[in-house]
């Protein structure tokens, strides 16, 4: 009993260590901002944007199908993968990251909304084992 309420707690501290912390019903409203250009979810498919399912561990400018700038391919292939710590400053100021990118988005200036954003993202990407 004790040796599982451990293996219990040490997985979710691993799980929560790779996840933003952020209200993800408030991170769904601040996504109606991205929706004109970006699907997530059951049947999302490439628009403007490319799909963001699985965007937590992807590699940037990856998705099949999808025409990017150079400048993300770019990004990409020197080792830029999504995730908190790089989504972070990206939603907060897309050309300051990738100078370049096709994102005419200006970014999201309050703090609060780019965690809250991101841990709506997570909850459609599978945790990094």
């Amino acid at each position: 009993m004790i040796r599982t309420a451990v293996a219990i707690a040490v997985l979710a501290m691993s799980v929560s260590g790779a996840f933003a912390q952020g209200d993800v019903a408030a991170g769904e409203q601040v996504f109606k901002k991205c929706m004109s250009c970006h699907a997530i979810g059951e049947g999302a498919k490439t628009k403007v944007g490319p799909e963001l399912n699985q965007l937590i561990g992807r590699v940037a400018g990856s998705v099949e199908g999808y025409s990017y700038s150079d400048a993300m391919v770019a990004a990409g292939k020197g080792g830029l993968v999504w995730g908190p710590d790089t989504l972070t400053p990206f939603l907060t100021k897309p050309k300051d990251v990738v100078a370049g990118t096709k994102m005419s988005f200006p970014g999201l200036p309050k703090p609060e909304d780019v965690a809250n954003l991101i841990a709506y993202l997570q909850t459609f990407s599978t945790p990094a084992q």
